[in-house]
């Protein structure tokens, strides 16, 4: 199957060398040809350039793309969209003042989620994501990283996982699945937090193992949930059984979290609403990625990610969406690059490269997605007609998608 797409006004993101990411001043720059065509061979991309080289093809289908712009699909590598239910009582909540910890401390947040989990069948719960999926996907999002987390027993975490694998089965989007035992420690365990560490190490993880039901080991490595010590058992536990760890950190307070990150060698650290100067320089050099998850911040109005300091000191950054329940209840990349735009003051640039080959880097796939590369899976987002492809994050509001193709074939 060959479709041949042309006359594309900008076509983003153009890399004909592969690379895991961008950093830094680079960041800024999103390489990019005007009046373009790029040519698809079954599920890659087999071809691209200025139209005035377009060469005479045989085709199934040509997409005539003028006035319109062409990028890779979003790359959204922090996500919990497989949940029960939902946490609206506790939007009005916060809206009537309660703060996340205060809810987290009467019974609300992840514990709130993890009693529906429990209670809600495999089946209800893949029909529920499944939606969720869907949505996404329309939106542009050809490639995401789903988290557990809202089982906390062993029956809840694997039934999860086995949710997100069979997503990744039925569906065109590329899935990756991370496995976040350590998301709270249940009632039961509150007052015994190396019994919970024990669950998650001795029988979690081989069970886990066993049906190769994960890619990653997460952790919320914060003040009043999983301390840097405990974080380090579990990186260590799951570097055993092959899980690289991605892990949240900092988005309340800051204690020291992503130094041990890196040492453990985790792919990214997520959330660093909070960043200090020593999490900077830790971060230097390193092969851990940043991820900010700023409608998070807009949603329950906390601080953003200070993108500017962190990229100034030459580090790359990636931008997800954090999709769950309680605290981000949307998936849209669209807003999430628009956000980073407005609040976190990156350029239209540098968010498109968060959410594309930074995002791909973040979820350990750069080498098959995230650029318009030759040989890379033909993921893309063809918008409307528009004036510059600045006006995706400038119309934040605005659903600005035509069509959006995922390994080769529109949806």
């Amino acid at each position: 199957m060959k479709i041949l797409i042309k006359n594309i006004k900008e076509l983003l993101q153009t890399r004909t060398e592969p690379i895991k990411w961008v950093a830094g001043k680079e960041m800024g720059i999103l390489p990019k040809i005007d009046q373009a065509y790029l040519l698809i061979e079954d599920d890659r991309i087999a071809d691209f350039g200025a139209m005035e080289d377009c060469p005479t093809l045989e085709v199934d289908e040509t997409i005539d793309a003028s006035g319109k712009v062409v990028l890779p699909a979003w790359c959204d590598s922090h996500t919990h969209i497989v949940y029960a239910g939902n946490r609206i009582r506790e939007f009005v909540d916060r809206i009537n003042g309660l703060s996340y910890e205060e809810i987290a401390n009467r019974g609300g947040g992840i514990l709130n989620s993890a009693k529906k989990l429990n209670e809600t069948s495999e089946e209800e719960i893949y029909q529920e994501s499944k939606v969720r999926l869907e949505e996404i996907m329309r939106q542009g999002t050809g490639a995401v990283e789903i988290k557990s987390g809202y089982g906390l027993t062993v029956e809840g975490e694997i039934k999860m996982l086995r949710v997100i694998q069979r997503l990744a089965k039925e569906y065109p989007a590329k899935i990756k699945a991370t496995f976040l035992g350590a998301h709270a420690f249940p009632s039961e365990f509150k007052e015994n937090h190396t019994g919970y560490i024990d669950l998650i190490v001795n029988e979690m993880l081989p069970k886990i193992a066993a049906e190769h039901l994960a890619d990653y080991i997460d952790a919320f490595l914060e003040t009043g949930y999983f301390s840097v010590e405990e974080t380090e058992r579990i990186m260590e536990a799951g570097k055993k059984y092959g899980l690289v760890p991605k892990i949240h950190v900092n988005q309340f307070t800051a204690i020291n979290g992503i130094k041990a990150c890196v040492a453990h060698n985790a792919l990214s650290v997520d959330h660093l609403e909070i960043v200090t100067d020593e999490d900077i320089e830790a971060l230097k050099g390193s092969k851990t990625i940043p991820v900010a998850l700023p409608s998070c911040s807009y949603f329950i109005s906390i601080p953003y990610t200070p993108a500017r300091k962190m990229m100034n000191a030459g580090l790359p950054l990636a931008l997800a969406s954090d999709f769950n329940p309680g605290t981000t209840p949307s998936g849209n990349m669209n807003f999430v690059v628009a956000t980073a735009c407005i609040k976190m003051k990156m350029t239209p640039e540098e968010a498109i490269n968060a959410a594309t080959i930074n995002g791909a880097y973040a979820m350990g796939i750069s080498d098959s997605h995230g650029s318009i590369t030759k040989g890379k899976i033909a993921n893309l987002i063809i918008t409307k007609p528009l004036v510059s492809y600045y006006q995706l994050p400038y119309e934040f509001g605005s659903n600005l998608i035509e069509s959006v193709i995922l390994n080769g074939k529109l949806l």
